[in-house]
């Protein structure tokens, strides 16, 4: 096995916010002062030239994360861009999203990230409903957020996705329907509707608001599925769905056990070279990163045999129609029979289908998917 049998991502970090939400877990920093672009555009470019020479093949997608990537300059956006497709290593048909948030929504900002190639926009809505969005600690309003998609509609993005939470603060079983019908009604190409939990070492966890019962929370749930479904959206993984053609390929890439280059602070990379996957990540805090001409990777992880099964199967099984025997040989380079007993007491307890050369959950499985990856969480 080689890299060149993998398909490769890249992935890029803007680690700001003009303000950090309550509920992220992400590496984000609140801006305190102006922006260190032009700084931190040397160091990424410098950054990325190292991990091109690092790796090999075209890279199939390109992701701009944070933080908030609009709040970014499009010549910043332009030179990632240029710099792979400069090297010929840039697929012909990749797929390059940016994530935007409405309250930094800019007409030229869109169009500028559009004319340097970027073909996809992540837009994080989170709700239509301005209660919900002030108890979110959003920047921006109901308005702002439509107006962000009619934004990146004029610019000539047609594929968007709309982020929207479910299980909010003081949020009913009808005002979750309303929200998620509303954003329906904004006709995008992709949607990631997901419940809000309190993740640790965040503000809310810190300081818990007071959510819905479970129960209300799973019927929530199970009125935005039907109403998704009833729209033509195809829910492809747990909290993913997408009109036909657009479903994410660089999420996809990552839930397949893809490679995928990273720079960027905080940024998390893995490769697989001569056989041997390699795990790491570039210094967290931006100031760190910023110290050195070009960030070399640290926290460099080699996982063995039993975290690289877990690893693989915690995203493959995210997936309702899983992964064919082959991915799993080609990108974990480990064997079908040190896979095939971990599968026999799922499979009994009726969670996991294992035929025709393919592995997925059953309906049962899918629904207890975090119960059913305890199987397989590697010894102590």
């Amino acid at each position: 096995m080689t890299a060149l049998t993998i398909p490769l991502s890249l992935y890029v970090h803007f680690p700001w916010c003009i303000q950090k939400c309550p509920y992220c877990d992400f590496n984000s920093h609140t801006l305190r002062g102006e922006l260190p672009e032009r700084e931190y555009r040397t160091v990424l470019l410098n950054d990325l030239q190292r991990e091109l020479e690092l790796s090999s093949g075209k890279i199939q997608t390109i992701f701009f994360g944070g933080g908030t990537p609009s709040l970014i300059d499009p010549d910043t956006i332009h030179g990632v861009i240029n710099t792979v497709q400069s090297q010929n290593r840039l697929a012909s048909t990749a797929e390059i999203t940016l994530e935007a948030n409405p309250g930094s929504a800019d007409t030229s900002r869109f169009e500028g990230y559009r004319s340097a190639g970027v073909n996809r926009l992540s837009i994080g809505i989170q709700s239509l409903n301005n209660s919900n969005l002030k108890n979110l600690g959003r920047i921006h309003s109901s308005n702002q957020g439509i107006e962000a998609i009619e934004i990146g509609r004029t610019a000539g993005f047609k594929n968007i996705n709309l982020d929207m939470m479910f299980g909010l603060q003081n949020q009913t079983h009808k005002s979750a329907k309303e929200d998620i019908s509303a954003l329906i009604a904004l006709e995008p190409e992709h949607i990631s509707y997901y419940q809000l939990t309190l993740e640790p070492n965040t503000a809310f966890h810190n300081a818990p608001p007071k959510l819905p019962y479970d129960d209300d929370i799973v019927d929530m749930q199970d009125a935005g599925l039907a109403l998704l479904a009833e729209h033509q959206f195809e829910r492809y993984e747990v909290s993913a769905f997408a009109k036909k053609g657009y479903q994410s390929q660089h999420n996809l890439n990552y839930w397949l056990f893809g490679d995928y280059i990273a720079i960027g602070a905080g940024a998390h990379g893995k490769v697989t070279t001569q056989g041997e996957i390699i795990r790491y990540s570039k210094p967290r805090h931006p100031k760190r990163y910023l110290e050195k001409p070009v960030p070399l990777r640290s926290d460099v992880r080699l996982p063995d045999l039993q975290n690289t099964i877990f690893e693989f199967l915690l995203n493959a099984l995210r997936l309702p129609n899983g992964f064919s025997e082959t991915v799993f040989t080609q990108r974990t380079g480990i064997t079908l029979d040190k896979l095939t007993p971990r599968l026999k007491r799922p499979i009994s307890k009726g969670l996991i289908s294992h035929q025709n050369g393919r592995v997925k959950t059953t309906s049962t499985g899918f629904t207890y998917l975090n119960e059913l990856l305890e199987y397989f969480l590697p010894d102590e």
